[in-house]
């Protein structure tokens, strides 16, 4: 605090006060020098430096509370902080908001407001959203790593069929887990193939047979591997449901009702074929099957279970939604735009192909997206016109919200790279770090690891967790207020 007089504290009035409002508040953060006022921060009294305004009164140990240090000589406050993030925080003072500069880490910059007392509300809504989705990353890297603990612990209060189901979902869900729960999941992905490629060939005339009544059907040497086929994924689904931790949840997941999709029409044409002919008619039983039989292209989505490319094409198409919306909203006023002025302007030609508006919604599907079939064509000089434009149109119009589905599908897909690369080097600090030495840990740590996460995605205070300036690490529950400056790159 620079005032007038001695170095010793400043006198005060009777009232054991002093006027704030003519004060200098000298603070040095992080080697970065900074002046201000006491009107400007009595503002908000319940922060840091407000508090620093009348801490003198109290003594060293009022000033040792609030500070890591201070020179009477100088008049100084030193804090022992992020210097970038404190030029940051004290806008508040001034314009009432605060704005994160570009670089600093978001959960940084949270604890830096933290430990000057500012509330969060102050921050801007651009970089709640930062920060929003910073915590998510954190959490994604916590519930990842916990997975991983909960594989490496064994309880030994469990029951023997416990740790047998224990051990089967990790041999199915996991193939990381282990070399041989590698082989089952390369063996799944081959039956998926192997079943595919025989729903399609058995498609081929020259490769089907003709039963008694005349009918062509599949092959049986095709029907057998399609058997098997079924068998290994109908084998799969039930070990996976019995060995599940949560059977409803298991059920209701949308891979797994694919896998349902993918196996109940064999059971179903089957029953059909042996006991359907006594309940209905044998053509009604056949055409029952057909339509069953082409639900097996379901199948070919379990692929997704197995390809993280699959995966991540679903999350960005889910979180284009907006982009797609924009590009139908675009494509149907194309359609109908040019549709109508196309059978309009063909009306004049004896020999017109266009015969209705809505006949003409397929020539502008076909033409907006430049496939163009050929079947219909503008034979007229204004037809012709309207078709060159109403293609230009369509490049562009599918053009522009192209950029954001690519870019979510490259963001989403270096995130998870991130994610997995942060879990497992957080994995490797811990077991570095952990008091044990091992990242195994006793069971005691693992139930209150789990029984904390269960509150908040933070670690247990009793498994250290780094600050390493080349990942992003995860919350702590511990405030460290005198640390050493941290970043992240």
């Amino acid at each position: 605090i620079k005032m007038a007089g001695d170095s010793t504290f400043p006198e005060v009035d009777t009232d054991g006060s002093e006027k704030s409002e003519e004060m200098e508040i000298v603070v040095n953060v992080g080697g970065v020098r900074q002046v201000f006022y006491g009107d400007n921060l009595n503002q908000y009294p319940e922060t840091r430096l407000a508090e620093l305004v009348n801490c003198l009164s109290g003594g060293y140990d009022s000033i040792f509370s609030l500070c890591d240090d201070y020179d009477p000589g100088k008049r100084e406050f030193y804090f022992d902080r992020d210097p970038d993030a404190f030029k940051c925080i004290i806008d508040v003072y001034y314009f009432g908001e605060i704005h994160m500069k570009k670089g600093i880490c978001p959960i940084c910059f949270k604890n830096e407001m933290e430990f000057w007392k500012v509330d969060l509300k102050f921050l801007d809504d651009c970089c709640k959203a930062h920060l929003s989705e910073k915590k998510e990353e954190l959490e994604e890297i916590a519930r990842r790593v916990q997975l991983i603990l909960d594989d490496l612990g064994v309880d030994a209060s469990e029951s023997r069929w416990k740790r047998c189901q224990k051990c089967i979902w990790k041999f199915l869900e996991k193939p990381e887990s282990s070399y041989p729960a590698r082989v089952v999941a390369v063996l799944s992905f081959l039956f998926i193939l192997i079943s595919s490629v025989v729903m399609c060939v058995g498609t081929i005339p020259d490769l089907q047979v003709v039963d008694a009544e005349g009918n062509r059907m599949e092959h049986p040497t095709l029907d057998s591997i399609e058997t098997a086929c079924i068998g290994w994924f109908t084998m799969e689904y039930v070990l996976r449901l019995i060995s599940s931790p949560n059977k409803l949840h298991f059920a209701l997941s949308f891979m797994n009702i694919i896998d349902v999709l993918a196996i109940l029409p064999f059971y179903v044409s089957l029953t059909l074929t042996h006991l359907g002919a006594k309940l209905m008619e044998l053509s009604n039983v056949q055409q029952a099957v057909q339509a069953l039989r082409i639900m097996r292209i379901a199948r070919i989505f379990k692929l997704a279970r197995h390809s993280s490319g699959l995966q991540t094409l679903t999350y960005a198409l889910k979180r284009s939604f907006k982009e797609l919306g924009l590009l139908l909203m675009y494509l149907a006023v194309g359609i109908f735009v040019f549709s109508a002025l196309g059978y309009t302007m063909e009306q004049s030609h004896p020999e017109t192909l266009f015969k209705s508006i809505p006949q003409s919604f397929w020539w502008a599907i076909i033409t907006m997206t430049t496939v163009g079939y050929g079947d219909i064509y503008p034979k007229t000089t204004l037809g012709k016109l309207n078709a060159a434009i109403s293609f230009l149109c369509g490049v562009i119009a599918i053009a522009l919200p192209i950029h954001p589905i690519i870019n979510n599908f490259v963001r989403y897909y270096n995130k998870q790279r991130v994610l997995e690369t942060a879990a497992k080097h957080e994995l490797e600090l811990m077991e570095l770090n952990s008091a044990e030495g091992k990242a195994t840990g006793s069971r005691s740590e693992l139930e209150d690891l789990s029984r904390e996460g269960k509150e908040a995605p933070f670690y247990s205070s009793r498994i250290k967790v780094s600050h390493s300036d080349t990942f992003i690490h995860l919350l702590s529950e511990e405030k460290h207020y005198r640390t050493r400056l941290q970043s992240c790159k």
